[in-house]
């Protein structure tokens, strides 16, 4: 069982005692990203990230701060998305006060140095160049973009190469302190703890984080009326696209139902979409489904990597997949397989302190409400084959769905005359 409460300062902070383990999870998240910027400011919260792990006033450089954990063998890494941004450590239990006093050092005192923004630039561009070049990652971006087009939830994560040699330092501190504050803080600890001294810990260490009330994020707008198209021309040695439609957001009450529905086409090795398009006919090594939901959006999405003389028959294959949903219900056993998957590997995914960790301050950082997963496992339970034909009746329409491509096409035609649904 997890205990939450909200300190004296704002920071809301969740504890997980976990009997089975040694080990202690620190995650902070702080609720900003990628739909809180400008244009001209894209990139800007994975760019700050980075500059948290470039020395303090206790831990001079990037080698101090790094060899702080790895001195006790800890595993510890940030990310930035286009809601959230995390901070974590994991550490055997008799190191959690290092680990505790790490993460609020470089979160509340990193230096930000001039030379360092400078330096950090050529590493992000460079990891700019290897989004580029790994076209499974790419394609997820360029799915988002033909999605969302030109506003935040449509732009990429990581920036662009041209704002990220604009960052300067102002541009970076004003942004950490407008986007960090206690009133969008979660910090989350899970493991071999008390809850009780722990919260008290960190009432300490956090008691010099900003109060100020952050900036609002970017609200969505979404007014597709025809199927849409983004065909990418690369020479690559296999073709890799990303099909499927607008689906819900994460306060929306079918979003159980189109989550069972994604797993049914293509969340395991027994899927529609695996057995159809991987076992039958060999076409893919990679095919999966997946549902996604953020606060005022979301989606269904089948990504997919073939030979490029069968995009177009693999393409068919998925938007018949997509369609027999509307027109023939799925069975009783197929509905309680999913459901049972579902349970299973989630129960699975959550054994450890750090998976704990995440799905604890992911829920309260983004909903403000923790459903354990007793909780989600009754909403999957009631959903019914009613429902997932209602939901396929209202996602699987020409005017939501969406291609994104890369491979070596410049005819982008030939892909729209195949998005019929």
């Amino acid at each position: 069982m997890f205990k939450k409460n909200t300190l004296e300062n704002g920071i809301r902070v969740i504890t997980i005692p976990m009997k089975s383990t040694k080990a202690v999870t620190f995650l902070v998240l702080v609720g900003t990203g990628s739909r809180y910027e400008t244009k001209e400011i894209n990139g800007i919260s994975h760019f700050l990230e980075h500059m948290f792990f470039k020395g303090t006033k206790k831990r001079p450089s990037t080698l101090d701060i790094a060899e702080t954990l790895d001195k006790v063998g800890g595993e510890y890494n940030a990310f930035t998305s286009k809601e959230v941004t995390g901070f974590w450590a994991k550490v055997a239990s008799q190191h959690q006060d290092i680990a505790l006093d790490w993460i609020s050092d470089i979160l509340l005192n990193s230096k930000m140095e001039e030379k360092e923004i400078e330096r950090e630039k050529g590493v992000i561009l460079e990891e700019i160049n290897m989004y580029l070049d790994t076209p499974t990652a790419y394609v997820g971006e360029l799915w988002e973009k033909v999605l969302y087009g030109e506003q935040p939830s449509g732009w990429r994560v990581i920036g662009e190469k041209e704002n990220i040699l604009e960052m300067n330092k102002g541009k970076i501190i004003s942004y950490f302190k407008n986007h960090y504050s206690s009133a969008n803080t979660v910090i989350c600890v899970a493991g071999d703890i008390n809850s009780q001294s722990i919260e008290r810990k960190i009432g300490e260490y956090f008691k010099g984080i900003n109060r100020i009330s952050s900036q609002q994020e970017v609200i969505t707008k979404e007014g597709q009326k025809k199927p849409e198209s983004l065909i990418h021309f690369k020479e690559t040695d296999q073709t890799h696209l990303c099909l499927g439609v607008r689906g819900y957001n994460l306060f929306h009450p079918k979003r159980y139902a189109l989550g069972l529905l994604a797993t049914i086409l293509g969340g395991n090795m027994s899927s529609r979409l695996f057995i159809s398009v991987r076992e039958r006919r060999g076409l893919a090594y990679y095919i999966r489904t997946s549902a996604e939901n953020s606060t005022d959006t979301g989606y269904l999405v089948t990504s997919a990597g073939v030979d490029h003389k069968n995009v177009e028959e693999v393409i068919r294959l998925i938007l018949k997949e997509y369609r027999s949903f509307k027109s023939k219900p799925i069975t009783r056993e197929e509905l309680k397989k999913t459901k049972d998957y579902l349970k299973g590997s989630t129960l699975l995914s959550l054994e450890s302190s750090d998976s704990q960790a995440f799905f604890h301050a992911e829920q309260e950082i983004l909903k403000g409400k923790i459903l354990t997963a007793e909780d989600i496992f009754k909403k999957i339970d009631q959903v019914t084959i009613n429902d997932i034909k209602e939901v396929a009746e209202d996602i699987f329409k020409p005017e939501k769905l969406n291609l994104a491509l890369i491979g070596p096409f410049k005819e982008k035609e030939k892909f729209e005359k195949l998005l019929k649904i």
